[in-house]
């Protein structure tokens, strides 16, 4: 981790990648918690359905929250062969380059750990699993394969690790509940997790971001290189954002048609629903990369740009900082003794926006 110098790394990133990184990452920090409390002060149905969007579905399902962690590890795909290419024409062998995807997988672990509290040292109580850990271990998964196949080799590995999920969580029977089983807490994967892993579990017999659940994350990042890599080619941009449109439609029809017989899921982050976020990660991406690099519009990417590239350090960080209290702090100095929720949940949102542009405008950013 460190400071990138101070021109070289933005040049040569894709407008769109960070936007798209910064639009996810948007909700997370604070868009999610404004349109709840805007839902929460009007009686509009509109705003009632779209704040129902900003929960995540208990169990099978699929609501845009539940978008948001794939999109994210999607992305991360995409800047694989991106960063690989780069890193190449500065003379990085392919062992440096292993050893690089080690390393910022495990770091991204370690920080998981530290969100979850591991600097209090109450190891018995820790949660092991988090969003930041499993975002390391699936990247760097991906990337290993990525250093070693072509894209036929990294689509084979996908759909592999997709129907041996799908086969091993239909037919390897769970101790007291059989094969086959769907039902919170008595899928392979939650006995898995609840078999190997220290510590506490999220949901007690359950974990979201547990450890066997991983194999079809793995995959939701190579998609993510392979559109990375599409991204790389050299066809003409609109041909290149129609074709990564295509592919995105193709696959949320193929993740819905599988979702038939293996749910939509992301606890388990079912192989369906790894291919129907593929999908949809796609289209986004295609619609940020038309935007703002084919039809070159700057300005409106800013926002969402700022937050994009830092986003793991602002993820990190609102852990530790009550951004919304000090924004009701700093509104109730300037008289608004009566402050409305999306007030405050805004504040704090600006608040998160300017420290991430002072850093934006010193090129300032978290390496991992």
């Amino acid at each position: 981790m460190g400071e990138s110098s101070p021109h070289a790394a933005q040049a040569q990133r894709l407008r769109s990648l960070d936007a798209l990184r910064g639009f996810d990452m948007f909700w997370i920090a604070g868009g999610g918690a404004l349109l709840t409390a805007w839902a929460n002060s009007n009686e509009w149905r509109w705003l009632d359905w779209a704040q129902a969007q900003t929960e995540h579905v208990e169990w099978h399902g699929f609501t845009f929250w539940d978008l948001i962690f794939p999109l994210f590890l999607f992305i991360a795909g995409v800047s694989l062969p991106l960063s690989f290419d780069k890193r190449r024409a500065q003379g990085a062998s392919q062992a440096e380059l292993t050893r690089h995807s080690v390393r910022r997988g495990l770091v991204l672990v370690l920080l998981g750990l530290v969100y979850n509290g591991a600097l209090k040292f109450d190891f018995e109580s820790l949660r092991y699993c988090s969003v930041l850990g499993r975002i390391g271990l699936a990247w760097m998964f991906a990337a290993l394969i990525a250093l070693r196949t072509s894209w036929r080799g990294q689509l084979a590995w996908a759909l592999a690790l997709l129907l041996g999920y799908w086969a091993a969580l239909s037919w390897i029977p769970v101790p007291g509940f059989g094969a086959g089983n769907l039902a919170p807490g008595a899928t392979l994967t939650d006995w898995i997790d609840r078999s190997v892993l220290p510590g506490k579990l999220y949901k007690d017999v359950r974990d979201p971001e547990g450890l066997f659940a991983t194999i079809p994350a793995i995959a939701t990042a190579l998609f993510g290189a392979l559109a990375g890599r599409f991204l790389a080619s050299e066809r003409s941009p609109a041909s290149k954002a129609a074709q990564l449109a295509l592919a995105g439609a193709a696959l949320i029809a193929l993740g819905a048609a599988w979702g038939l017989v293996f749910p939509l899921n992301k606890n388990l982050w079912s192989s369906s629903f790894s291919v129907w976020c593929a999908g949809w990660s796609a289209l986004l991406l295609a619609v940020f990369y038309l935007v703002f690099d084919v039809a070159g519009w700057r300005r409106g990417a800013l926002f969402f740009e700022v937050i994009g590239a830092n986003a793991i350090l602002i993820y990190v960080l609102q852990s530790f900082v009550n951004f919304d209290a000090l924004a009701k702090l700093l509104l109730e100095q300037r008289g608004a003794l009566k402050l409305h929720p999306a007030l405050v949940a805004g504040g704090g949102l600006a608040l998160k926006w300017l420290l991430l542009y002072a850093l934006y405008r010193r090129r300032w950013f978290l390496r991992v």
